[in-house]
């Protein structure tokens, strides 16, 4: 089967991938945010083909798996077909509502002819869905292996532009953990948060080096206020390292009693990285819980068999 499907997130989309089809990856000439192409960060399979937008038109596409409202739109323009009725389509929604989870309404809400697919069971719940079909399609992790050594007793955060975002991926507690623990910020843009000698760094790093040098790190912090459910937190279990979290959105049903510590209690999560980073041994014991945990239920089989099932509902 050929599956048209946008490079928007890069994380799931590698997941995604590594099903059995092939799938079509829009590629422009200024390599835009409609056009990326192949990842230059990730690992990705042959089966993932680079695919111009006149190329699409006669590329005997069966499925278009929508990531953007425009992608609908972007999608006739340059296939001549229309997603829901000429094409097959689902639409993935990787987030949380950005406004208020009372009175946000999904832009496909109006349409009962595309799937609304959520990655957590929070974001459907949150998200106004209207008529559209909805599904719940849980994240699905290559494991990266239990890398953890824990070498060095600081906490490792993973945060994209994390100035700009500020309170909903709560930059504005990372100094208050930072007075328990020394923290390791990883992600992109991160050299626009103001580093604080040792207790704060800032770490700007490429795909293939942010697991080695998290796996290094004691414990893994997740202050996230408002996102859908990290997809670095779950890397992290993966790595075997053990987590704490404010318990928010999806992060409860991800990291479960033994994982780590999860709680909106600032005096509980300071004692929790306080305790970790000066446990080794506890921190390991954590980190394998966490890591069995993450298996269990972000396995990328499972991830897999349900996207199959899923694209032959579509499909039918």
């Amino acid at each position: 089967m050929k599956i048209l499907v946008w490079h928007v997130h890069g994380s799931w989309l590698t997941a995604f991938l590594q099903g059995p089809h092939d799938y079509l990856l829009p590629v422009t000439p200024d390599r835009g945010p409609d056009g990326l192409g192949r990842a230059r960060t990730w690992d990705w399979p042959a089966t993932a083909r680079e695919t111009t937008p006149e190329q699409l038109r006669t590329a005997g596409i069966d499925l278009v798996v929508l990531q953007r409202p425009h992608e609908i739109a972007l999608t006739e323009q340059w296939t001549g077909r229309r997603p829901g009725r000429d094409l097959a389509a689902v639409y993935v929604e990787h987030n949380s509502p950005d406004a208020t989870p009372t009175g946000t309404r999904h832009p496909l809400a109006g349409r009962d002819d595309i799937p609304l697919v959520h990655v957590t069971h929070f974001n459907r719940l949150m998200w106004d869905n209207g008529r559209a079909p909805t599904a719940v399609i849980e994240h699905g992790i290559p494991d990266p292996g239990p890398r953890c050594t824990g070498e060095l007793p600081r906490a490792a955060v993973v945060v994209n532009d994390p100035v700009r975002r500020g309170r909903v991926t709560g930059t504005d507690l990372l100094p208050g953990f930072a007075a328990h623990v020394p923290l390791d910020v990883f992600g992109m843009n991160t050299g626009r948060l103001a580093a604080d000698g040792d207790r704060i760094r800032t770490h700007d790093l490429p795909q293939h080096a942010l697991h080695r040098e998290m796996a290094r790190r004691r414990l893994y912090l997740h202050p996230v206020r408002w996102t859908s459910l990290g997809l670095s937190l779950l890397e992290a279990m993966l790595l075997a390292m053990p987590v704490v979290a404010l318990d928010t959105t999806e992060v409860r049903e991800a990291v479960p009693d033994g994982a780590g510590t999860v709680s909106n209690r600032p005096d509980v999560l300071h004692a929790a990285v306080r305790d970790l980073a000066a446990d080794r041994d506890r921190a390991r014991r954590t980190g394998e819980q966490a890591r069995a945990a993450a298996l269990a239920r972000y396995g990328l089989p499972r991830f897999l068999d349900d996207w199959e099932l899923m694209i032959k509902e579509v499909k039918r």
